[in-house]
């Protein structure tokens, strides 16, 4: 049937916009189709659904969400599946301190625990990777306040 139909295919594909593999015939309606010669004739088929035109195929995902699944278990992370160093590995483990530490500086100074000088030496230290964690950094802030 798919060679009778090349003409027909092919113009369908054209006003379609599509290529012809992606043209759907009906055969129920196989005379009708067989009988248009023109581009009009092909074109009220088309309107009247003897002729439509068929989705992509995609591309499944099952295996991917399986893979995903296992991964958020544990599985799948052993030494020959990693690629990149240890830090590469652990990718926001600076920024989320530095935000934590931040946050905790600002409240500080919102409390009026610190004063704005201290404030841009401590800012500028966080930056610098000086402290570890917030505890650390209210540890440093207090023996700055005694000296």
């Amino acid at each position: 049937m798919r060679g009778m139909l090349k003409t027909q295919r092919r113009l369908a594909s054209d006003i379609l916009g599509v290529g012809e593999k992606r043209v759907w015939l009906d055969p129920a309606k196989f005379k009708e189709i067989k009988e248009a010669i023109t581009r009009a004739d092909v074109d009220n088929l088309i309107s009247s659904g003897a002729i439509k035109k068929q989705e992509t195929q995609g591309q499944s995902r099952s295996r991917a969400r399986e893979l995903h699944l296992k991964k958020k278990r544990g599985h799948r992370k052993g030494v020959g599946s990693r690629k990149g160093k240890k830090n590469a590995r652990m990718q926001f483990s600076w920024k989320d301190k530095v935000r934590a530490l931040r946050k905790e500086l600002f409240k500080e100074r919102a409390a009026g625990k610190i004063d704005n000088k201290l404030f841009r030496v401590v800012y500028r230290k966080i930056k610098g990777n000086a402290f570890h964690s917030v505890t650390h950094m209210k540890n440093s802030i207090e023996e700055m306040k005694k000296s």
